[in-house]
């Protein structure tokens, strides 16, 4: 462990994922020829906390996986990134996520999860992970997990005065309880408008979904906003925080990416905006690569 690196703890799914780059998309009934077919270990869980390690977090996961090949290789790579494995189960009775992405020459995606083992994290496992939140700077956590999984990660952290940052990824509805346990919360803007009903199309409607969810109790708001960079709403800053225009090849792992490097620069003890900055210079980097984790920066390339 590394006394000088913030420490971040990550709650999340682990996939395996199988990716297919195509001209367009096939409508429902059309088989159309794609191009190259690659395996790449994804999930949102774990492409976050490989992001956070690469970045310079003292990264703990906690996740499950089956005890199949995609399993043994997760594993594997977890431990190559130099991230704490000690509270990753592999689950004999599941098969290990997997997710089938298409990927556009515009660099869009679709992607279909099966989740298999990140459906059995329970409840338990939070409960017996007393250490790795005691000695967290910093806990991150998404939706690819059960939503009691979630609650219970939130509350306990929060209980415990950690900072909480979710990634309301996939969109989902959630208890308006859920809210006062986090210290930020990072959507979309497809996200922000399924939990706030307004469409975010721009910087004044960025501020109005943002004011909403600060009505449900989150203190800070970050709505990452493509090409545009992030809107950040705090008591003190409410704007966009600009990013650099790249040519884009692949969306996949920008989203995590992002959270990763945020979760990280916040650790490390930077302000909010100098954190969004950063986050975004990173998830900047990685849409010009092809892939997930292959996506992912390291901190030396910032």
């Amino acid at each position: 462990m590394d006394k000088n690196k913030p420490k971040i703890l990550v709650i999340g799914s682990a996939n395996m994922d199988m990716v297919i780059g195509t001209d367009h998309f096939p409508v429902p009934g059309e088989t159309i020829m794609g191009g190259q077919f690659s395996l790449i270990p994804g999930g949102k869980g774990a492409n976050q906390a490989v992001a956070a390690a690469r970045l310079g977090g003292d990264v703990c996961f906690i996740t499950q996986l089956g005890t199949d090949i995609f399993g043994d290789q997760n594993l594997e790579n977890f431990k190559r990134e130099g991230i704490d494995t000690s509270f990753i189960k592999q689950n004999p009775d599941q098969p290990s996520g997997v997710a089938l992405i298409t990927v556009d020459k515009s660099g869009e995606n679709t992607i279909i999860v099966a989740p298999g083992a990140n459906h059995s994290l329970s409840v338990a496992e939070i409960a017996a992970a007393s250490e790795p939140f005691q000695q967290a700077d910093m806990v991150l956590i998404q939706l690819e997990v059960p939503l009691p999984v979630v609650m219970e990660a939130c509350q306990k952290a929060f209980g415990l005065g950690k900072r909480v940052i979710l990634n309301p990824a996939p969109a989902m509805d959630l208890p308006e309880s859920l809210f006062r346990f986090l210290y930020l919360i990072t959507p979309n803007e497809t996200e922000a408008e399924f939990l706030t009903g307004i469409k975010v199309i721009g910087e004044a409607s960025a501020y109005q979904a943002a004011s909403r969810l600060r009505n449900k109790g989150v203190q800070r708001i970050i709505i990452t906003m493509g090409a545009v960079g992030a809107f950040l709403f705090t008591d003190t800053f409410q704007g966009i925080i600009p990013t650099t225009k790249v040519e884009v090849k692949d969306t996949t792992a920008a989203g995590d990416t992002f959270c990763g490097a945020l979760a990280v620069a916040l650790g490390n003890g930077k302000n909010i905006q100098e954190a969004v900055a950063f986050a975004l210079k990173a998830a900047t980097l990685s849409v010009q690569r092809f892939g997930a984790q292959t996506s992912i920066p390291y901190l030396e390339e910032l």
